[in-house]
């Protein structure tokens, strides 16, 4: 094991995450001249809240994509624990109920995913997009058209409450930042999902236990869409049956801008951390400029397959050389 876990390049991962940073920077500076509305201090903590909201689900992704793997079901998932949350919490007043019905709910849906990944070896896109077509139609079923909405004051903070005039979203976003960077960095499992990604060949002969590492990857990632939810709960004080059909997209964004292969094996938390910064700034940027709003999937998509293929050309030219 310790020869695949050694075949790992961090070099790769530095450049990339130098070069995202170099990009955020530049945007940045764009918009600062584009816009005197940019630097304001109401703006930027509105980039901040809106990039933290975006790092929790994308947080949880990307292991699954440092795994080789993708998760097309996190919004979907998102929806579904946000809405049996509000019920929980309109019906007994308890946030604390709601929370731990949300997170267990994401979290099931994750290991349901990895199951159907590692033990029934279906592909991820095929499992996890057929996950999501069965959630959103569990989810419509419950709802009925319907909408929750009224959540205690204190359940608010969570998504639209400051603390030191920081959002508290961005405090959550730093916490579980450094708990993923450790898990990736300083955990014997995250360098085997690291390892799974990079060779899984080598990492079976290497006597890594693929499988148990896979559904604990989209366990991690089902959680993380079970949090995800309780924030993008507080924030828009509803909950409605398409809560999480626009999510899925700019998560998957984040991960990959960041510099997480979509081949395995490379990327880190911090990249996705910056991935979401540099899609928030493109996105606020649009807003800003009064540029309409439908162009901005369009703009996501194309970010996307940019990234996509930075990643593939580089891999090939890394290929040639070896």
């Amino acid at each position: 094991m310790n020869a695949v876990l050694n075949s790992l390049k961090p070099g790769e991962n530095a450049s990339k995450f130098a070069s995202r940073v170099a990009a955020v920077l530049v945007i940045g500076l764009a918009l600062s001249f584009a816009s005197d509305v940019f630097f304001t201090q109401a703006n930027l903590l509105n980039i901040f809240r809106q990039a933290s909201l975006l790092f929790l689900m994308a947080s949880g992704l990307t292991l699954v994509v440092l795994a080789a793997g993708i998760d097309l079901s996190i919004g979907a998932n998102v929806a579904l624990s946000a809405c049996l949350a509000g019920s929980v919490i309109k019906a007994t007043g308890s946030p604390l109920e709601g929370a731990v019905v949300a997170l267990a709910c994401g979290t099931a849906i994750g290991v349901i995913n990895g199951v159907l990944v590692a033990l029934l070896r279906m592909p991820s896109f095929i499992a996890t997009y057929g996950m999501m077509w069965l959630i959103n139609g569990l989810t419509y079923y419950y709802m009925a058209g319907s909408t929750i909405y009224g959540f205690p004051h204190g359940f608010r903070q969570l998504g639209s409450g400051y603390l030191f005039a920081i959002p508290v979203p961005v405090y959550l976003m730093l916490l579980f930042l450094g708990l993923a960077a450790l898990f990736t960095s300083r955990t014997i499992y995250g360098q085997q999902v690291y390892a799974i990604g990079s060779n899984p060949v080598s990492a079976r002969f290497s006597g890594i236990p693929i499988k148990r590492r896979l559904v604990l990857v989209y366990a991690l990632s089902g959680l993380m869409a079970g949090l995800a939810s309780l924030v993008f709960l507080a924030r828009l004080n509803s909950a409605e049956g398409d809560i999480g059909a626009p999510l899925t997209l700019p998560a998957i964004a984040a991960v990959l801008i960041g510099g997480t292969s979509l081949f395995g094996g490379v990327g880190t938390p911090f990249g996705t951390l910056i991935g979401a910064l540099l899609l928030t700034l493109v996105l606020n940027g649009l807003n800003l400029l009064n540029i309409d709003a439908n162009w901005q999937p369009f703009v996501t998509g194309a970010i996307i397959i940019i990234a996509v293929l930075v990643d593939s050309v580089s891999r090939q030219r890394q290929e040639a050389r070896a």
